[in-house]
């Protein structure tokens, strides 16, 4: 079989996870950068704490809740492996990126430490670093 055609019920839900993971992934490479050159000016400072938490935690919701719709409209037989990559992805995030979202709000508050600012950063790169895993599990599917 060259290709599957997916019900129409299904473009909504996975239209939504898409669109949650793609702005996850670019609130996270914008945090992680705004984190990085945020000691420079006092106006930046608070940045990579606004964007973790009113861009990246939404979007990562909405990513997590359509993933999980779109999953049990598909009915996946068995357990792939991608979409354990998927879930495993999302689920341990949501901890990296709560703890950066606290260490980029430590970081604005004190700005004469470095570590926060560093670690925020860190844990960005990180977390995007393990979407990007995720983002090719999900669309090249191995062990499909």
């Amino acid at each position: 079989m060259l290709a599957a055609v997916r019900p129409g019920s299904w473009n909504f839900p996975l239209f939504l996870h898409v669109l949650g993971a793609t702005i996850l992934v670019g609130a996270m490479a914008s945090a992680a950068l705004a984190a990085r050159v945020s000691g420079a000016t006092a106006t930046l400072r608070a940045l990579p704490f606004r964007i973790l938490l009113v861009v990246a935690i939404p979007s990562w919701l909405v990513m997590r809740v359509a993933g999980q719709w779109i999953e049990s409209k598909e009915d996946v037989q068995g357990d792939p492996t991608w979409l354990g990559i998927g879930f495993s992805v999302g689920d341990a995030g949501l901890v990296v990126l709560l703890l950066a979202t606290g260490f980029a709000w430590w970081a604005a508050k004190r700005p004469a430490r470095k570590w926060p600012r560093l670690t925020a950063t860190g844990l960005a790169l990180v977390y995007l670093a393990a979407l990007a895993v995720a983002w090719w599990a999900m669309s090249a599917k191995p062990g499909a």
